[in-house]
């Protein structure tokens, strides 16, 4: 890994970490190796892929966490108002 990155990037791709620029990579690959270590070492932490070409953070180094577990498919796909209370 490169130093901890204290300038907007303007190429290349940084590690956000919980909401922090803290490396830089030249690569994709090198920054989802980074991103995935870290993950690895520390679960918790938020870690970010940041693309300074395009201005994108992405998490899709990792397991993806798009849909909540808690809430059904069929009372998700309904609308607010005819949702019944669970009680």
């Amino acid at each position: 890994m490169v130093a901890a990155a204290r300038e907007r990037l303007t190429s290349g791709y940084a590690l956000e970490v919980d909401g922090r620029m803290k490396a830089e990579f030249t690569t994709r690959d090198g920054a989802v190796m980074g991103a995935q270590e870290l993950k690895r070492r520390f679960p918790k932490l938020q870690v970010r892929i940041y693309d300074a070409l395009t201005g994108i953070r992405s998490t899709s180094f990792g397991p993806s966490r798009a849909y909540s577990s808690r809430v059904s498919p069929k009372r998700a796909s309904q609308p607010i108002s005819s949702c019944q209370p669970a009680w």
